[in-house]
């Protein structure tokens, strides 16, 4: 049996994820396969290398750093991001809040992104390298549409792995996953509303036709996805966690006590539900800090 967890996107709403993901570490709870879009991977890898409230950190010591986010990364030709993508992807893993490559790399299961092919408009899933020191992959898988620039991987051109698939359930249950456990960084009443960016998007990337295509069709794409989801955790298949409230938070937010909230709000649920989470990863006969259950004698 093997368990899967996927991780959606958000930008800094997913510090939500990042509260989850960090209760479920103090009872050492690991999955088997981790993928996640965005931002939903580029915080879970903290998760994978077993540093708790290490985005939490980073999130509330560097929101209103400059270096970190804001216009003027976004106008700079060298960065053309509104983050600061040296600092947040190199300076502040290799410097100023560590990241645990060793640990990362020991993790016996496998970690996906998601990208979205420009030529193809279609999702593209890569393992996530245990030994790149620029994370030039969760780059690609957070570059959002106008506010990063194209990442060339391999030759070809990718950016945000959520516009073709915002939350990747199926790719879990493709990796042979039986069940999967979903954090989402909206409410369940979400519903998503076209974009309304579509004109300034085509006149950007029409070069890229299906790309354009796939960010038309993102919203119905998205809410057919989350239905069917939802359906899943009613057999059973998925165990689901959703913000009750975002407590204001916006995706690009700068005060670090509404992130404090939200972050809370994950670990509460969390907390709350462990026992649930808890027989979730024991199904398949595991305990809960992933090892193999020892037969009782007898």
């Amino acid at each position: 049996m093997k368990l899967g967890l996927v991780l959606e996107g958000g930008a800094l709403r997913t510090i939500y994820s990042t509260g989850v993901l960090d209760a479920m570490l103090e009872r050492d709870l690991m999955p088997d396969y981790v993928v996640g879009v965005s931002a939903g991977i580029a915080y879970g890898v903290s998760y994978v290398s077993r540093q708790p409230r290490r985005n939490l950190e980073i999130v509330t010591r560097y929101v209103n750093d400059r270096r970190y986010m804001g216009m003027n990364n976004l106008v700079d030709r060298h960065n053309r991001s509104y983050f600061g993508l040296e600092f947040s992807y190199q300076t502040i893993p290799n410097e100023l809040v560590p990241f645990d490559y060793d640990t990362f790399e020991a993790f016996p299961g496998e970690v996906e992104a998601v990208v979205t092919n420009l030529e193809t408009g279609e999702a593209e899933y890569k393992p996530v390298p245990r030994r790149d020191d620029k994370f030039t992959l969760l780059q690609a898988t957070c570059a959002l549409p106008l506010m990063f620039p194209i990442y060339q991987l391999d030759g070809k051109p990718y950016m945000d792995g959520g516009v073709a698939v915002s939350v990747p359930y199926q790719r879990a249950f493709d990796m042979g996953c039986d069940r999967v456990m979903v954090i989402l960084t909206k409410p369940r009443s979400f519903v998503r509303k076209r974009e309304r960016a579509l004109p300034l998007i085509r006149r950007t990337y029409g070069q890229y036709p299906n790309f354009c295509r796939a960010m038309e069709e993102r919203a119905q794409r998205d809410n057919a996805s989350r239905q069917e989801l939802f359906r899943l955790e009613q057999e059973g298949k998925a165990l689901v966690f959703t913000p009750d409230s975002l407590h204001g938070v916006g995706r690009i937010e700068h005060d670090p006590e509404k992130l404090r909230m939200l972050w809370a709000e994950g670990y509460q649920q969390a907390v709350e539900r462990m026992d649930e989470i808890q027989a979730f990863f024991s199904q398949d006969g595991r305990n809960p800090g992933g090892e193999p259950a020892k037969k009782r004698e007898g």
